[in-house]
């Protein structure tokens, strides 16, 4: 295994990867996988389950192993995960600093929280939160140390329709604030499509297909719609006339 993570300077990828594999036993997960991602940049990463989409994730947050390649990334990655993972015993701002010295913490925190719209929320307690504050929450405390790799692993996922749209204008915000380069690991289509300015599509461990989506933002993004849906192996065909694709309902591919 070879493994790099020096500090990466603004203008520079946020992360590079270069033949990367993953495998469990005699089973192989990612297969020499490529990918770079520019500061600033929104990547999407779709793909059916058990294709290396999470396995990818960790690797790249340093909580797995590599087998063979090379990660180079900034020192200070960050991952915010489906689930939020507060600590119920501490307060929000304890929560987002956490590993910090309350001195240091405190006012850091305090800001995290602002800019994620939970301004003098700072001492309660996780319990009193909803989905999607608790979610903010997270946010917070990804973005509290500066990363220049943000990490999410379907954040948006257990969140109801209205507040899902409210976090995608939230996120895109503190990204383009913050700058750091984001990979996210979805199974909704739409999602994908609504807030990243690349798509990957992943597939037997290795990254099969790429779509710009932000330089294409004027044109109708239905065509692309459909066209990652049968990337992806979903039937879009009208049952009354087999010949032609319909028009795709909302479809996320479950986990």
């Amino acid at each position: 295994m070879s493994a790099e993570t020096p500090t990466l300077n603004p203008g520079q990828e946020a992360v590079r990867v270069r033949g990367l594999r993953r495998q469990y036993g005699s089973r192989v997960v990612i297969d020499g996988l490529d990918l770079s991602i520019r500061h600033g940049e929104f990547v999407a990463l779709l793909g059916e389950s058990g294709c290396g989409k999470t396995t990818l994730l960790r690797a790249l947050a340093g909580l797995d192993v590599i087998d063979a390649g090379t990660i180079v990334s900034p020192a200070q990655p960050a991952v915010v995960f489906q689930e939020h993972r507060l600590l119920p015993w501490a307060t929000l701002w304890r929560n987002v600093a956490l590993g910090m010295d309350d001195a240091t913490g405190r006012p850091l925190a305090e800001a995290a929280l602002r800019e994620v719209g939970l301004a003098g929320r700072e001492d309660d307690w996780p319990r009193r939160l909803s989905g999607g504050q608790s979610q903010r929450v997270a946010l917070a405390r990804a973005l509290v140390r500066g990363p220049g790799l943000l990490l999410l692993d379907e954040p948006f996922a257990a969140l109801d329709a209205l507040t899902r749209i409210k976090m995608h204008v939230l996120i895109k915000e503190l990204v383009a604030r913050h700058q750091p380069g984001v990979l996210l690991v979805t199974h909704d289509v739409d999602e994908a499509i609504s807030i990243s300015d690349r798509i990957l599509v992943m597939r037997k461990g290795k990254v099969a297909a790429s779509y710009d989506v932000g330089t294409a933002a004027h044109i109708d993004r239905e065509p692309l719609r459909l066209q990652l849906l049968q990337e992806l192996g979903v039937d879009i065909r009208n049952p009354s006339d087999p010949e032609r694709p319909r028009k795709a309902e909302s479809i996320s591919l479950a986990a």
